[in-house]
């Protein structure tokens, strides 16, 4: 999340966490920083003094800053790399077709 572009807009209140895009909840199968996360929420939403405010996760992806310059960067990413992602990302995609096939037909 871009906090500049939140910010200006003008949210109610802001949780941010300078983490990927897609991963603001906490890192991917770390249930500690994902509730983490949450508490930290909750208590923006339970003490924000007023509008606007924004509150800065101290949870960091990494200690070092250059995950922001290869994260999804297909520039940096080998050919195979994207080929790969691409397959597991159609896989993905065809097990979340066949659960909402599965669950349309359940109804």
């Amino acid at each position: 999340m871009r906090k500049d572009i939140v910010e200006f807009v003008g949210v109610p209140r802001l949780l941010f966490s300078d983490f990927p895009l897609g991963n603001a909840a906490g890192r991917p199968g770390d249930p500690r920083s994902q509730a983490f996360t949450l508490e930290l929420a909750l208590r923006l939403l339970e003490s924000a003094p007023a509008p606007r405010t924004t509150v800065q996760s101290p949870l960091r992806w990494s200690e070092d800053s250059s995950w922001k310059l290869d994260y999804s960067n297909i520039e940096r990413l080998s050919a195979e790399e994207i080929r790969r992602r691409r397959e597991e990302f159609d896989r993905h995609k065809e097990i979340a077709k066949d659960i909402r096939d599965q669950h349309a037909t359940s109804r």
